[in-house]
């Protein structure tokens, strides 16, 4: 999962706990879609959110943007609320911005996106959700 010899609570607890800038790649504005109770919690926990979602302006007061490569700061964290096909192209998106990580929600595998971020210089995290995980971490 992670390019080095730490643990992965170890990797994904240094991840969390940076309060990292996070991409959220397929945003909802959805109060019932679990993209949008990630977003909430963490923007409550101090991340800097910003939203992807093509055709939607703003989502949880967040100026939503239509690809990774429209934002205009740098990204730490890309966490994908995508089907596993859909992966590899954001994967790709995200070496072009120079993201740190990929993270691949609850239910979301995909080899392919992970070989393309680890050969970009990305950590990968897969089938893992990043409010359970902060939660779990931080207890």
């Amino acid at each position: 999962m992670f390019r080095s010899m730490e643990t992965v609570d170890e990797k994904m607890g240094s991840i969390l706990r940076a309060r990292a800038t996070v991409a959220v790649v397929g945003a909802s504005p959805n109060p019932k879609r679990p993209s949008h109770a990630v977003m909430r919690y963490l923007i409550e926990h101090g991340f800097n959110v910003i939203p992807v979602r093509p055709r939607v302006s703003e989502i949880l007061d967040q100026r939503c943007f239509g690809s990774l490569e429209e934002i205009p700061v740098p990204v730490d964290i890309v966490d994908v609320f995508r089907k596993a096909e859909a992966c590899p192209e954001v994967a790709r998106s995200a070496v072009a911005i120079g993201a740190r990580v990929l993270w691949l929600q609850e239910g979301i595998v995909s080899e392919d996106a992970a070989e393309i971020a680890r050969q970009g210089g990305l950590d990968v995290v897969m089938d893992r959700c990043t409010m359970r995980e902060h939660l779990r971490i931080n207890r």
